[in-house]
């Protein structure tokens, strides 16, 4: 058998043919890795192109979402506010104007409730005054006068003791007027028992000042000389003791 021997660093040499076929194989291989190696690049930098603009778009959409809700949500609070504040001031308003007409119906009724009393009042006041003429015209109209006189004293006395109940008649007091003092208001008896006594008798009737002062009747003079106010007292004093003074015939 022939022994096949290399000489150390050296390497046997190739022919045309195996260069070529080497050359051949190198560059299909060559082409298939850059065939295989191409479409994975570009796939991966379209990938790393479309992960790195996603992100990009994500993030910013989701904000604007977030911003128009908040807007929203803020204009829809400020709505509800701006609804809530014309609701309460249509109610104040509303109340306002309820008060304004509670306050007017009760001034009317106020009123209404007023004027019949006011004219009640104005109607009294009117009838006071109008029944007060007449009855100053009447008293005018009833007021008697009487002369300065004999009859007219003896008059105007009857009238008073008719008033106040003292019996008597004309013809009786002018019949003791005339034995007593003969018509003089200013007689003074200066002889008899009551003159010798300190107190005389005095006036139309001839009445002491003790008895003026028990039978003096209310509505005449304190003055013992005034002509009625001394025929009433003698009239009283003579309808206690004799009944009238149509029962006195003498001194009394």
């Amino acid at each position: 058998m022939t022994k096949n021997t290399r000489t150390p660093g050296h390497s046997p040499k190739l022919t045309k043919l195996h260069k070529l076929s080497i050359a051949g194989v190198a560059t299909l291989g060559a082409a298939t890795l850059a065939f295989s190696l191409a479409p994975n690049h570009t796939q991966a930098t379209t990938n790393d192109a479309a992960i790195s603009a996603a992100p990009v778009a994500f993030s910013q959409q989701p904000i604007k979402n977030v911003q128009a809700r908040v807007t929203d949500q803020q204009a829809g609070a400020s709505l509800k506010t701006q609804a809530i504040e014309a609701k309460k001031q249509a109610a104040d308003a509303a109340a306002a104007t309820k008060a304004a007409e509670n306050v007017r119906k009760v001034q009317a009724a106020s009123r209404s409730v007023q004027r019949p009393a006011i004219e009640t009042v104005a109607m009294k006041t009117v009838a006071m005054k109008t029944a007060t003429t007449k009855t100053y015209a009447t008293k005018a109209a009833t007021t008697k006068t009487y002369a300065n006189n004999l009859d007219g004293w003896i008059r105007q006395s009857l009238d008073i003791m008719k008033r106040r109940g003292i019996p008597g008649s004309y013809n009786g007091l002018h019949r003791n007027i005339m034995r007593e003092s003969s018509g003089n208001p200013m007689a003074i008896n200066g002889w008899d028992i009551n003159a010798i006594n300190g107190i005389p008798s005095k006036g139309l009737l001839q009445v002491i000042p003790p008895t003026f002062k028990a039978y003096h009747v209310p509505g005449t003079s304190w003055n013992i000389y005034d002509p009625v106010a001394n025929i009433t007292a003698a009239a009283n004093y003579a309808a206690d003791k004799y009944g009238s003074m149509d029962n006195v015939n003498s001194a009394y």
